[in-house]
Parts: structure tokens; C-alpha cells; sequence
């Protein structure tokens, strides 16, 4: 679904009725309420339209502090939401600037990060988008030289956190918002942000749109057009990226051979496909490019690496592997573990703890003396299970198939200071459950589809 109907009335509130009616959310509307006039025609219509449909209404406003008036506009919204029998809610939202991005950027990404993390279950997170932000987004995507799914600028409802972000003024050019908010005597606050030409965005709105406006005098429709154009374009691209990815996916990794195989757009679509689906933003075309001739060039035994946006695309044994930027350091030993399961942070991963029977470590064992929890610091040795010799931990990873970057993670289960479990893939021999005798499994989810699974009852 995307972005700009062919023909949509003048009327925010019937837009707004006409969005329910299709995408009802069964949480209710949450409207993000910025106060100046764009969301203020979108409260105003939701606050008239919400009653007589029976929709849960929350308003929520996000504070930024970058403005020296910020605190005076979290007052207005809650006074102006007040005046329409409603609260207002108003979010913290902490700016950090990465390299490469601007101050607009950011705090794009800060308010919907802590929107996103807000938004109740199942509700729809409504946003006052409009036809001219549609087709400005669009012209910032072609001017970075964006794909299909860049040009398809914003859709008109997408899953977001545990509801939807929707845009129901899609459809309404910013002129009859603001002839529509006039009549009624709405008042609103202005971001002087919004005047500075510095901001491509508002470039675009001031001196661009404007001067192609008076040649072309539907160009915003036009635009918004041809950004619906780029949607479906966009949605036969990730069917072929579905398709191909069931032959070359499984789990967190890609098959290298299978994707070379590919006829190059078709390899291209779902390596970004691939990108997209595990969260991550997709890298430039030419880092993508020259990463591909990387793989290319390089020796069988070497590991190209992309770096890009707190992302991480490796090459082990024939795979790629996609990942968050891993800690210098790994998590700190856990001194006295009573076998519970426990989350870690940075990196994020679980350790989980499940009965077995004949497998696994014997329960028997659990009462005897300290447990730790420690992470690699270089020679440690074990002989698992079953194995007439121990071995190095490096070579017994190297055998198992775990990534070099994932060694140090993989938290090791002491007794005192004897190594006796390595979870999800060895339990120390002389330790483990005999044959109909009760045992427990330890598991590491990080490891969760780069080996294989002991086998559970």
C-alpha cells in the first residue's frame, strides 16, 4: 500500500475516516502531535472523527530539545489537546548525530525511536504526512539516487514497533490543510527550523516545488503519483527477494555460491532484500558494489568485511553473515550463575537452560560446588563428550563452524575453575547425562542457526 490515492476529498476528517475503515487498529489511534499545523488539522480531524467511530484516541508530543522554545510547544500541545478533552503526553527524545548524517536525519531517527518503543500493541500510530511531504520525499530520494524502494517515499500504512504507522493526509496537499485549519480558527505553533534553506527538505519546499509548481501545476499530485508507480515496482522486487532468499537464506547467513549464481540485478535485489528483512539499513550502491568485487578477488581463506550504519557484512566459509557491530570487549564474567537463564545486553544474546533426558549435563552434577559463567581469554581446552582427547577451545570452534567473531561471545559454564560446558555445543566428558539419567541443556541463541542444534528430547 503506498502512498497517494488517485482521488481523495478535501476533508482531513473524512481522509481519516476513509484510512479506518480500511486499516482499522484494533488499539486505537495514537496521534504524534508536533503542534504545529500540519498535526493540528490531523488531532483536530481525529478528535472529531474518533467519538462518532468509536476509536481510542492518545495524543503524544516529542520533545527534542533543539529548539529554545521546545518547552513552550510541549505546553501548547498539552493545552491544545486539553481544549479537546484529550491528554497529551510528552516524550523525551535524546539527539545523537552519526557521521555522514544530518541534524534533520537524526532527529528523524531519535522521534521515531522512541515513538516506536511508546506505541502501545496493536495501535496505530498516526502521522500528519500530506501530499507535498510525499512528493518533496520522493525528489530527496532521486536526487540521492535512490532505488525503487526510495522512490516509493512513504507508504500510507506500514508495521511499526508493535502497531502500524499511518499517514491518512497522504492524499491532501498542504494548501487545503491550511484552508481547512483557517476555517475552523485552529491555532498552531511555526518551527522556525522549517524556514532554513540549509535543510535540503525545506529547500525543496520553498525554491523548488514552488518554481516547478508554475510550469506544472500538478506536479505534487504528479509526484505523489509516480512515488504509488515506485511502490509496486518495489513490491515485485521483494517477491523475487522472497523467492530467491528460500534458496540462498538460512537464518542469519547467505549462501555466497548461491547468491554469485544469480543473474547480477537479480543478486543485487537480494542482497539489499537480504539486508532489509534483518533490520538493517541497506549500504550505498557503490560499497555494495565494491564489496561484491571484494568476495570476488579474495582468497578462499580471507574474511571481507563492509562496515556501514552499526552494521556488518562478513564472509566465513562460503557465507555471508549480517550483524550489529560487536563490543571490543566481551560481557563481564558472571561470578555465581545457579543455572537460571540470563539476557545479555552488548552484544544482545540469551542464555537458556532445558531439561533433557540421557543428554546434556546430569543434573546429578548441579549440586556440586561453584558455578561461573567466563568468555574466552586464549588456551582454554575441554575433551567433550564422547571424545577420546581434549582439544583446544580454537580448534573445537573451528571444527564446529562458529564465526572467529563469535568465539569470544559464547559464555563458558565453570565448576570452580574446571571448563564443563560450552552451551549449545559441548558438555565436558565425565559430566553428562547417561543413558534415561535427567540432564540439562545449556543454550547460547547467538549460535541459534550457525551450527547445528544438539539433539533434545
Amino acid at each position: 500500500m503506498t502512498g497517494t490515492p488517485s482521488s481523495s476529498p478535501a476533508d482531513p476528517v473524512a481522509a481519516c475516516e476513509r484510512l479506518w475503515r480500511r486499516h482499522p487498529a484494533p488499539g486505537g489511534w495514537c496521534v504524534a502531535f508536533s503542534g504545529g499545523l500540519d498535526s493540528t488539522v490531523l488531532l483536530r480531524a481525529a478528535a472529531e472523527l474518533a467519538p462518532r467511530l468509536g476509536i481510542p484516541l492518545r495524543v503524544v508530543h516529542v520533545d527534542h530539545g533543539l529548539q529554545p522554545a521546545a518547552a513552550a510547544w510541549a505546553d501548547h500541545c498539552r493545552r491544545l489537546a486539553g481544549r479537546w478533552g484529550l491528554a497529551c503526553e510528552v516524550l523525551q527524545a535524546q539527539v545523537a548525530n552519526r557521521a555522514g548524517e544530518g541534524p534533520e536525519q537524526a532527529a528523524r531517527r531519535a522521534r521515531y525511536r522512541v515513538l516506536r518503543d511508546w506505541l502501545p500493541a496493536d495501535a496505530g500510530l498516526l502521522t500528519a504526512h500530506h501530499l507535498d511531504d510525499q512528493a518533496e520525499t520522493l525528489l530527496l530520494q532521486l536526487l540521492r539516487g535512490g532505488g525503487p524502494h526510495g522512490l516509493a517515499a512513504m507508504p500510507e500504512v506500514r508495521r511499526f514497533g508493535g502497531g502500524w504507522l499511518c499517514r491518512p493526509l497522504l492524499g491532501l496537499p498542504r494548501v487545503a490543510l491550511r484552508t481547512w485549519a483557517e476555517g475552523r480558527g485552529l491555532e498552531w505553533v511555526e518551527d522556525p527550523s522549517n524556514r532554513d534553506l540549509a535543510l535540503d527538505r525545506n529547500f525543496l519546499r520553498h525554491q523548488v516545488l514552488p518554481l516547478l509548481a508554475q510550469r506544472w501545476p500538478a506536479v505534487r499530485r504528479t509526484l505523489g503519483r509516480a512515488a504509488a508507480h515506485q511502490a509496486a515496482a518495489a513490491s515485485l522486487l521483494d517477491a523475487w527477494g522472497v523467492e530467491d532468499l528460500g534458496r540462498c537464506g538460512a537464518g542469519p547467513t547467505l549462501d555466497l555460491a548461491c547468491l554469485q549464481a544469480l543473474p547480477p540485478a537479480r543478486r543485487d535485489n537480494l542482497l539489499r532484500y537480504w539486508i532489509r528483512s534483518r533490520g538493517h539499513p541497506v549500504p550505498n550502491a557503490a560499497r555494495l558494489q565494491q564489496f561484491l568485487r571484494d568476495l570476488d578477488e579474495a582468497r578462499p581463506d580471507a574474511r571481507p568485511c563492509l562496515r556501514w550504519r552499526d552494521s556488518e557484512l562478513h564472509r566465513y566459509r562460503g557465507r555471508l553473515h549480517l550483524l550489529a557491530p560487536l563490543p571490543p570487549e566481551p560481557p563481564a564474567p558472571v561470578a555465581s550463575w545457579h543455572w537460571q537463564a540470563l539476557a545479555f545486553e552488548r552484544p544482545p544474546g540469551r542464555l537458556e537452560v532445558r531439561p533433557a533426558r540421557g543428554r546434556g549435563l546430569a543434573r546429578a552434577h548441579l549440586g556440586r560446588g561453584a558455578w561461573s559463567l567466563r568468555f574466552r581469554r586464549g588456551g582454554e581446552r575441554l575433551r567433550p563428550a564422547g571424545h577420546a582427547h581434549r582439544r583446544s577451545l580454537k580448534h573445537l570452534f573451528q571444527a564446529a563452524g562458529v564465526p572467529p567473531w563469535e568465539r569470544a561471545l559464547v559464555p563458558l559454564v565453570y565448576q570452580a575453575d574446571r571448563l564443563v560446558a560450552v552451551p549449545g555445543l559441548w558438555i565436558a566428558e565425565g559430566w553428562q547425562a547417561g543413558s534415561g539419567e535427567a540432564g540439562v541443556w545449556p543454550l547460547w541463541s547467538r549460535l541459534q542457526g550457525l551450527v547445528p542444534p544438539p539433539p533434545l528430547d
